[in-house]
């Protein structure tokens, strides 16, 4: 059986409140979960112009990138297909926009979307490939913290 490849990216977006690192989530449409901005690849653009324009569409943020996390890879099936799928996760910091102020048509897609503390998000997150990157994110701020002051 040959398995159908799907390409998506997509990002853990922070802020830091009162010294707390807040990230960027959201509830889809119709599903009783909580998940990080993500989607689909078009042609012509990069895994993080993608990650850029999906966080923006499903958030109403903008973002500048910080680097890039890591892929999560899992197989799911669809209609009776096997899909292959990768994202590409990418820790970006805020510049501007208001969250969940997103077009009406991009309603039909996110229900809505609000800041949770980072530090809960591993827990809080529904998918496991999610609460991985949220973690790893922990881990590079934490990192860079400690990191000396030139």
């Amino acid at each position: 059986m040959v398995a159908t490849r799907e390409f998506s990216a997509g990002g853990v977006v922070i802020r830091q409140t009162n010294g707390v690192f807040e990230v960027a989530v959201l509830k889809p449409a119709g599903r009783n979960t909580t998940a990080l901005p993500k989607g689909h690849i078009e042609p012509g653009e990069t895994s993080e112009q993608a990650a850029i324009r999906e966080v923006f569409e499903e958030s109403g943020l903008s973002v500048r990138t910080e680097q890039k996390l890591g892929d999560v890879k899992y197989i799911y099936r669809f209609k009776g297909k096997t899909i292959f799928k990768m994202v590409t996760f990418y820790l970006f910091h805020t510049t501007g926009g208001t969250i969940g102020d997103i077009a009406e048509a991009m309603r039909k897609e996110v229900d809505h979307a609000w800041w949770m503390p980072l530090s809960e998000a591993p827990a809080r997150l529904s998918y496991p490939g999610e609460k991985e990157m949220a973690a790893k994110a922990l881990t590079v701020l934490a990192s860079a913290s400690t990191q000396p002051k030139t």
